[in-house]
Parts: C-alpha cells; sequence; structure tokens
C-alpha cells in the first residue's frame, strides 16, 4: 500500500509543472530613464512606485545603468532608485553605458558590466543578474556569444533572461509622438492598447513555451522604467490576474530550472523563450507579432489615434 501510495505521489510530482497555472513576474529596464512625454522622472518613479504597490505586486527586478546617473537627464536618479529599493523592489545591472554587444569587443563589454557592478555592489536590493542591452547576446558570433557567458560566470553574474516581450519601449514610443505632436491623444484607448499587446505577448509565449518544454515556466516580462508603465502597469496586472495569470516575485522566477538553459541557435537575441524554441526545431513564429515595429505602429495608429486604412 505504502509503495503504491509513493508511486501515486511521485505520478502527481511528475505531471504538476505541466499542470501548473500560468505565472509572471515583472522586470523594468533602462533605470534611471530621462523625462518622457508625460511625466517627470521623479512623478514616474512616484506613480510606479504606487501602483504596484496598489495592486499589491511584492516585488519586481530594475536593470540598472548606472553610466545614466552622469548625464544631464540622470539629477536624482540615485534616490529614485533607493525609492524603488525602499519600497521593497530589487536591482540589477544592465551594463554602464547600454552598448550592443554585436558592436562591442568582449573586452570593453565586459569591462562596462564591471564599471556597473563597482557601482551595484553592496547596495541593498542588488542581486548578481546581468540583462544584455537589447537583449544582444552576440547575434551569430558565437565566438563572442561564449566569451560573455564565461565572463558572466567567473564574475558570479547570471543571465537576466526574459521569457516575455511585447516591446513597450516602442508604445511610449509611439505615443510621446503623437504627444509632442499635437495629435488628439485618447487615453482610454491607449491604456487598452497597452494593456492588451502585454495580455496578448504573455499568453503567446507561455503557448510557446509549453510546446517547447512541456510545461508552463515561471516567467519573466521585460518592461521599461516608462511613462507607460507609471501610468498603466495597475491596469495590466489586473488584466493578467483577470486572464489566469499569478503574479510573483522576481526572486522567485529567477529559481525556476529554465534559467539554467544555455540554447544554441544560429542568431542569440531575444527571449530565452524564442531561442529554445528555436533550438528545438519549432517552426515560425516563434517571437509575438507585434514586436514588428512597423505591425505595431499601424496598430497604434488605428487602436489608440482612430486612423482607418484608406479603402
Amino acid at each position: 500500500m505504502l509503495r503504491a501510495l509513493c508511486a501515486v505521489l511521485s505520478l502527481l510530482l511528475f505531471v504538476q509543472p505541466a499542470m501548473a497555472g500560468k505565472r509572471i513576474a515583472l522586470s523594468f529596464d533602462d533605470v534611471p530613464r530621462a523625462r518622457g512625454g508625460f511625466l517627470s522622472p521623479d512623478e514616474r518613479t512616484q506613480r510606479l512606485i504606487a501602483a504596484l504597490k496598489a495592486a499589491q505586486v511584492r516585488q519586481v527586478a530594475f536593470f540598472l545603468n548606472p553610466g545614466r546617473l552622469t548625464q544631464a537627464d540622470g539629477a536624482g536618479g540615485e534616490a529614485r532608485i533607493g525609492a524603488y529599493v525602499k519600497a521593497g523592489h530589487v536591482i540589477a545591472n544592465h551594463s554602464f553605458s547600454h552598448p550592443a554587444l554585436r558592436r562591442t569587443s568582449v573586452a570593453d563589454f565586459l569591462a562596462d558590466i564591471d564599471k556597473a557592478e563597482d557601482w551595484l555592489k553592496g547596495r541593498q536590493g542588488y542581486r548578481p543578474w546581468f540583462r544584455f542591452p537589447f537583449l544582444d547576446e552576440g547575434r551569430s558570433d558565437k565566438v563572442k556569444r561564449d566569451a560573455v557567458r564565461t565572463g558572466l560566470k567567473a564574475r558570479g553574474l547570471r543571465n537576466g533572461y526574459v521569457t516575455i516581450d511585447a516591446s513597450d519601449w516602442n508604445v511610449e514610443n509611439l505615443a510621446s509622438q503623437a504627444l509632442a505632436s499635437g495629435v488628439p491623444l485618447n487615453r482610454a484607448a491607449l491604456r487598452d492598447h497597452y494593456v492588451a499587446l502585454h495580455v496578448e505577448a504573455a499568453n503567446f509565449y507561455d503557448d510557446l513555451a509549453r510546446k517547447t518544454l512541456g510545461r508552463s515556466p515561471a516567467h519573466v516580462m521585460l518592461l521599461h522604467e516608462t511613462d507607460m508603465a507609471a501610468l498603466y502597469i495597475a491596469d495590466l496586472v489586473a488584466a493578467l490576474r483577470a486572464d489566469g495569470w499569478t503574479i510573483i516575485p522576481i526572486d522567485t522566477a529567477y529559481k525556476d530550472r529554465i534559467g539554467r538553459e544555455m540554447p544554441d541557435v544560429p542568431s542569440a537575441q531575444g527571449t530565452l523563450t524564442e531561442a529554445l524554441a528555436w533550438q528545438k526545431g519549432l517552426a515560425e513564429p516563434r517571437w509575438y507579432e507585434f514586436n514588428d515595429v512597423e505591425k505595431a505602429g499601424a496598430r497604434f495608429r488605428r487602436d489608440v489615434l482612430g486612423e482607418r486604412k484608406p479603402q
């Protein structure tokens, strides 16, 4: 009887990951970011912290570029970073000056990481994670990719990968351009557009992960410290939950075994989900269609600006 019970429990433990509900953690890149089209940097930070708290999101990650602190629009950035940490969130390395690996030597790229680590290490909320700027891990240059992977391991840093991306930075750019041009901007439509893109992307990548891994991993969504996030993150969290997602702390997400994967694909750039699907040989599409800026722009003009296609 005991042996039979153990066999049943083992089976349940085996199938549980594939049956698990959808889980997601949030992360924000390019911190501290310059003034946007809608909010000052201080307003953005205050609103983002308040919205996350109101939405009961306990912990997210902010990936920092300390080099921005020395720029003209970086004033007050250190205090804003401190406010995120005080609110219970964590900080990690996104490089010092945001270089693209494809255009940078290995030595210079690692030196830029080290420069950011010099600023980060010892600070409250610090995590030893590094996220590649532009999610660029060397593209087709596997020698460069592997050299940086080795360099990160030697430094005790892990890849701060993402599994879900909806190009939120593009929504920010399109909305800011419309506002600056005096184009009437329907704020409710803008909110709905921002939320819909991210919920769609989350489900697209979760479906891709299930096809690739046979389970739904703990996902990490890529966002940026934008005005759109500050204005609409609570709406996004509510929509994700209504769609069956559980928001989890970033520390929990990065314990998932998907983080041990080092996919070998022809071009290393983008989400970990896409790379693993490519490595397995899954057919395209392996990335969310509205990460194509032309398609995204057309949808923005239709959904937010109310433009109609010519008959």
